[in-house]
C-alpha cells in the first residue's frame, strides 16, 4: 500500500515501535494531526474477553471530565408530561410517535436517544435501524430513564456510552485535537479506569491486551498499559 506524503511526515515525528504514556501520546497526536478541521481523538482498547459469551460482554458509560468538544444531538422519546423537562435540559428533539415514524423511514440524524421506560415497547420495531448504529436506548447506559432532564444534561456534558465489538475492541472518542494534552489524557484515563472496573469475572488472562490512540486520519500511537495508574 502506498504511503502518502502527510502520513510519512507524521510517522517521522514519533517512534511507532515504542509505547508511550497517555500524556506523551496526546502530545504526539497534537503534533502529527494535519487535518484542516478540529480532528476527533479516538481510543481503541483491545480487551481479553470473548464478546460471544454473555458473561464477558463489556458495556457501560463514562463521564469524561472535559467533555468531547462537540455538540451532541439528543432525541428524547417520551410521554407529554416529560417533554418540557427534556426541552429545558437542552434536548434537540422531543416527541414520540412522529419521531418513531421518521426513524422507521431511515432518519438517524442524532447521536443519542433517551427514552422513558413506558415507550420502549414502541421502539422494538426500530431495532434494525437503531441497533447497528448503537442508538437503541438501554437501561445499562442510562438512556432508558424517567429522569430525562438529568440524562440529557449528562450526555451534553460529555457522558459517553461504549460497548465492546465482536472482535473484543472498545472504540470511542475522548476529545478533540484542539484540547490541551493534559485534558485529553485525563479523559482517556477516565475511560480506561471505568473499563478496568467493568472487568468480567469470567475473563481470564490479560484483560488490557493493547491500547492505541489516534486522531482523524493520523497513525495510531501505542499506549504503555503498565504506565496507566490503577491498572
Amino acid at each position: 500500500m502506498k504511503v502518502g506524503k502527510k502520513r510519512k511526515e507524521a510517522l517521522s515525528m514519533f517512534d511507532n515501535t515504542k509505547s508511550y504514556n497517555l500524556k506523551e501520546a496526546c502530545e504526539i497526536l497534537k503534533k502529527i494531526s494535519n487535518t484542516k478541521f478540529d480532528s476527533s481523538v479516538d481510543i481503541d482498547v483491545r480487551l481479553g474477553v470473548d464478546p460471544r459469551q454473555a458473561n464477558q460482554m463489556v458495556r457501560g458509560v463514562a463521564s469524561l471530565p472535559h467533555g468531547l468538544g462537540k455538540t451532541v444531538r439528543v432525541l428524547v422519546l417520551c410521554t407529554p408530561d416529560k417533554e418540557q423537562e427534556a426541552k429545558d435540559a437542552g434536548a434537540d428533539h422531543v416527541g414520540l410517535d412522529d419521531y418513531i415514524e421518521k426513524i422507521s423511514g431511515g432518519w438517524t440524524d442524532i447521536d443519542i436517544i433517551i427514552a422513558v421506560p413506558s415507550v420502549m415497547a414502541k421502539l422494538g420495531r426500530l431495532g434494525k435501524v437503531l441497533g447497528p448504529r448503537n442508538l437503541m436506548p438501554n437501561p445499562k447506559s442510562g438512556t432508558v430513564t424517567m429522569e430525562v432532564g438529568k440524562a440529557v444534561t449528562e450526555v451534553k456534558a460529555g457522558k459517553i456510552d461504549f460497548k465492546v465489538d465482536k472482535t473484543g475492541i472498545i472504540h470511542t472518542s475522548v476529545g478533540k485535537v484542539s484540547f490541551e494534552a493534559d485534558k485529553l489524557s485525563e479523559n482517556a484515563l477516565e475511560l480506561v479506569q471505568v473499563l478496568n472496573k467493568l472487568k468480567p469475572s469470567a475473563a481470564k488472562g490479560t484483560y488490557f491486551k493493547s491500547i492505541y490512540m489516534s486522531s482523524t486520519m493520523s497513525p495510531g500511537v501505542a499506549i504503555d498499559v503498565k504506565s496507566i495508574p490503577g491498572l
